[in-house]
């Protein structure tokens, strides 16, 4: 498992790149982790580390938390995550870890929770048709149809596309391009939208999957070089 970071979405804006294209990109405020404890091999058959991200009061702690962080002689932290290391020697307790994680990474996938739209109908939650608006279709426009069978099996069949909650739920998006990265203010600029209203809270991590795709940078720049070929073979 790779070592992840916890930020927030601030908004969408545009960057320019050298050959003054714009791209829409996500800014994300990243928040700096704190390794709360060091697990080793010996004592759980796995290495790993154990981090804080978001500061919160003492006061909003339950007793067994507030025993945990006094334990750990280390300022109380909102959300704890667990990662799995191939080797501890590099991590000792009140290590930050920020936007460095990142420095070598082009690619990451983010984890966030979707905008809540309420209770929704299958047209606007499933992209149903809905049913005929003449000849006979009386008030159930928009309805689903039918659900279920007769006899046998006699029953609605879980994962049944019905009306329902929409939104609100984890959503994870793989391969993500980092434009730019900003560590003097802990700002991440990533290609595209991210799920998530203003303020979520995003889960980072590197890309997990062996990605051979060029940047939008370097696809310029290898461009550049193909045009500058083509005038030098011309001349």
């Amino acid at each position: 498992m790779t070592i992840g970071l916890i930020g927030t979405k601030l908004g969408m804006t545009r960057e320019f790149i050298e050959s003054g294209q714009s791209i829409p990109v996500t800014v994300i405020k990243i928040e700096k982790g704190r390794v709360i404890d060091v697990i080793e091999k010996e004592k759980r058959g796995y290495s790993a580390i154990k981090v804080g991200y978001f500061k919160i009061k003492n006061s909003k702690l339950t007793k067994q938390m507030k025993g945990f962080f006094a334990k750990k002689n280390t300022e109380p932290k909102k959300i704890l995550k667990e990662f799995r290391v191939e080797s501890t020697e590099n991590f000792k307790t009140g290590n930050e870890l920020g936007l460095e994680i990142f420095k070598d990474k082009k690619f990451v996938d983010i984890k966030a929770k979707t905008i809540g739209k309420g209770f929704a109908g299958v047209m606007k939650r499933w992209n149903f048709g809905g049913l005929r608006a003449s000849h006979g279709v009386s008030v159930s426009h928009r309805s689903h149809g039918s659900t279920g069978q007769n006899q046998d099996p006699g029953k609605v069949f879980k994962g049944k596309k019905m009306a329902g909650h929409m939104g609100d739920k984890y959503r994870t998006m793989l391969n993500l391009e980092i434009i730019k990265s900003d560590i003097d203010n802990n700002l991440l600029y990533i290609k595209g939208s991210i799920p998530g209203s203003k303020n979520t809270t995003v889960y980072l991590r590197g890309s997990i999957k062996n990605i051979s795709r060029k940047t939008t940078l370097e696809k310029y720049k290898e461009k550049l070089k193909k045009t500058e070929a083509a005038k030098g073979k011309k001349k």
